[in-house]
């Protein structure tokens, strides 16, 4: 008989404590609660204005399946093989076309390719934030960019948003007593709160910066998802110099793809191509190239216009049935574009407690106090109304309705 070449596992009564392990930046990582609640939706019946999902019925599945198969037959090899960290040159610069569009001033020297916006956030971390750091935010902000940079350890400063975007004088008020490494703001459609920054706040922001010699992170998402009104010149048309814009196909396409950019000054970019050559090389050659094959040829125009109206009609059928079902003493936003609205409660009511509740009686929503930096905002929540139909957002808003009246009392 032949030996085996397999061995017996070592037997020892010693075992790894793999908690001891970890470094001390994983202290400061969190799970996502949208990522936890969106565990609701897989529950039956249950009607979830949660997370921050696009339309599933909406996604362009033909067209990804041509472009696939166009990219796959045509240049395959190229396809498949490894590529430039800073992303495919036809690719940046067709996205130099489209953000020409919008008054952003770029080359493609100015762009790099990302997996998803998100990594932009978090790559901006690693290279601009050490352990103490103070930066800034609306009160609220995105989840997720709180996620990202916490890792870093830095100070986060809140400034409130109002309904028409954060309250840049309240912002020069922390400017003159903090020095932060970048202020972060959502312009466009914020999330959570749905508003938009006015131009004056936009210039007013640009001023304040650029006085304390701060830079901009405008993280913007949303923009293209606009159902009424003029677009609003982006801050970095305002500011080339100071400012680092971050956008993604996830809200236009699908967020399955994972391809985002971030845009910034040449000296920022080589900079961040480092971090991101550390990380993952580079974004998938695949995925860029069935992008630039379906901007090519007209089809992101035109799919980005069918959502905006199907999001835009979801809007109203949420708010009409607000209107009709939501007790006395509760108010929202009502967003001009983007995928969320923002709702207030009477002050003694915790919708983190009434979370639970909401669940039971089949709807759910995100707590709006996990997008403060500080945990404030109990008695608001953040809703979406994009990923469902409208029969569904109807019948959502009415059990939300109920739930809320009881709590009111």
């Amino acid at each position: 008989m032949e030996p085996s070449n397999h061995c017996e596992p070592v037997m020892t009564d010693v075992t790894t404590q793999w908690d001891t392990m970890f470094c001390d930046r994983t202290k400061c990582m969190s799970s996502s609660i949208i990522r936890e609640i969106l565990k609701f939706a897989q529950m039956p019946d249950i009607i979830s204005f949660a997370g921050g999902l696009p339309a599933p019925e909406l996604f362009p599945i033909r067209e990804f399946e041509e472009a696939s198969r166009h990219v796959l037959n045509t240049d395959g090899e190229r396809a498949l093989q490894y590529s430039l960290t800073e992303g495919l040159l036809p690719l940046r610069e067709a996205l130099v076309e489209k953000m020409g569009k919008y008054g952003i001033p770029v080359g493609p020297k100015n762009i790099m390719l990302t997996n998803g916006s998100q990594q932009a956030l978090d790559l901006i971390g690693r290279i601009f934030i050490d352990e103490g750091d103070v930066i800034v935010t609306g009160a609220p902000t995105y989840l997720g960019a709180l996620q990202a940079f916490k890792v870093y350890s830095p100070r986060v400063v809140g400034v409130p948003v109002d309904d028409d975007g954060m309250v840049v004088d309240e912002l020069e008020k922390v400017l003159t007593k903090e020095k932060p490494k970048f202020i972060y703001v959502l312009p466009n459609f914020h999330n959570p709160m749905g508003v938009t920054l006015t131009l004056e706040r936009r210039k007013q922001l640009v001023r304040a910066a650029a006085k304390y010699g701060i830079p901009i992170i405008e993280d913007d998402p949303y923009g293209e998802l606009r159902f009424e009104g003029e677009d609003i010149t982006p801050i970095i048309g305002l500011h080339k110099e100071n400012v680092l814009y971050l956008s993604t196909f996830s809200k236009t396409l699908a967020p399955g793809i994972r391809l985002g950019w971030v845009v910034a000054p040449e000296q920022i970019i080589r900079k961040l191509v480092q971090a991101k050559q550390a990380t993952d090389l580079h974004t998938s050659t695949f995925i860029q190239m069935i992008a630039n094959d379906i901007m090519q040829r007209g089809i992101l125009k035109a799919h980005s216009k069918v959502i905006r109206t199907a999001y835009g009609e979801r809007r109203n059928v949420m708010i009409a049935t607000m209107e009709e079902h939501f007790p006395a003493g509760v108010t929202w936003t009502k967003p001009v574009g983007g995928l969320f609205l923002w709702v207030r409660t009477p002050e003694h009511v915790n919708t983190m407690d009434l979370l639970e509740t909401a669940v039971a009686d089949k709807v759910a929503y995100v707590p709006g106090s996990v997008f403060y930096p500080d945990g404030s905002g109990l008695n608001t929540m953040r809703l979406n109304f994009s990923n469902a139909t409208p029969d569904k957002i109807r019948e959502g808003i009415k059990r939300l309705g109920r739930v809320l009246e009881k709590a009111i009392g």
